[in-house]
């Protein structure tokens, strides 16, 4: 089944409901913190890993760019008492929040990428196709809406769109389908557009259990959010303001982060550069990681179980090293180059 790109995490502290984040016991094993740590959280959510890292005696930079996270995370930084500073923003920032907060090094990064369960499960935040609200999928509420792009971007922008960032095979078909719909009334609501997709693609037989808008809707989030941008931008952040020895833990959801994740860190522990018989070995920059998961670690069944959510998620780790951090490029790790609409894309 196709991933979503769906995290679960706890709720707010002290809430009626307790979810576990995903793959929590395996984050910690990785991240390993220990007593007067600093570690960055950069996708806070609602702090089910940063309270983890909090009851390890660790301090935590919790970050995230939605606005209701941050409300909800006040009752966590009162019980913290100093240890959890909570701050508003990108997590591709995390490198000048953690400065801001007065940390000039960490002991630890963790990122759990994707949209929250929070937003998914909140119709009027606009992500799910599965539920009538806004067509908005912002992950700051502020900005482009989904809408905006839907109804304004050019349709060959939005075949580049559907098609790369959705993995969707019939991206012209849908796309043009759009298109067509939007000459007549502006798109305004998600059952709008689901209904519309899944009536030009209709149901597959042998995936009945996908819902025919699952692409789209995951490329439209995606493009809103430069959630691409965001991850490869927070990896070159974390190479640069992790200590030696701190520890970088990612958790992806679907091909797209986990391929950026894969690419950037067989870059950075590579020791030898290509060459062959007719051309000499190119000179690699020293390794700035050291690979601690040499394969993607996965959700035992017990956990996917209990959260189904959890069984496209893959989490990889490395430990940093004493040597210089390098430039990043977006591209060469995996960000496809896309139109540009109002900031967006790029």
């Amino acid at each position: 089944m196709m991933a979503l790109g769906v995290r679960d995490e706890n709720l707010a502290a002290g809430g009626p409901e307790r979810h576990v984040p995903v793959l929590l016991d395996e984050v910690l094993e990785w991240l390993d913190p220990k007593p007067d740590d600093v570690v960055i959280d950069g996708t806070f959510g609602a702090g089910g890993y940063s309270r983890a890292i909090l009851e390890r005696g660790a301090k935590v930079v919790g970050i995230d760019r939605d606005p209701d996270a941050i409300a909800g995370g006040q009752a966590l930084v009162q019980e913290a008492e100093g240890r959890l500073m909570l701050v508003a923003g990108q997590f591709a920032g995390l490198e000048g929040h953690a400065r801001q907060s007065g940390f000039d090094g960490v002991d630890g990064v963790v990122l759990d990428l994707g949209v929250s369960s929070m937003q998914l499960d909140e119709a009027e935040r606009g992500f799910s196709f599965m539920k009538d609200g806004p067509l908005d999928m912002r992950m700051e509420q502020s900005g482009p809406s989904a809408a905006d792009v839907v109804n304004e971007v050019p349709v060959k922008d939005l075949i580049r769109i559907i098609g790369l960032l959705g993995e969707e095979k019939r991206a012209t078909t849908v796309a043009h389908a759009i298109a067509n719909a939007r000459k007549e009334k502006a798109f305004s609501r998600t059952l709008e557009l689901a209904r519309l997709i899944e009536k030009v693609l209709g149901r597959s037989p042998k995936k009945a259990q996908i819902h025919p808008a699952t692409r789209t809707f995951q490329a439209l989030r995606i493009y809103v959010n430069g959630e691409l941008h965001q991850a490869a931008e927070a990896l070159g952040a974390a190479e640069r303001i992790l200590k030696p020895g701190g520890r970088l833990v990612l958790v992806s959801f679907h091909s797209l982060e986990d391929r950026i994740v894969k690419r950037f860190f067989q870059d950075r522990t590579r020791t030898r550069g290509g060459g062959s018989r007719h051309m000499p070995e190119q000179e690699v920059p020293p390794a700035t990681f050291e690979l601690l998961t040499r394969k993607a670690v996965e959700a035992a069944a017990d956990e996917t179980g209990v959260n189904p959510r959890a069984r496209s998620a893959k989490l990889r780790a490395g430990r940093r090293t004493d040597a210089l951090a390098r430039e990043l490029d977006i591209h060469a790790a995996g960000v496809p180059r896309l139109a540009e609409y109002h900031g967006l894309g790029g």
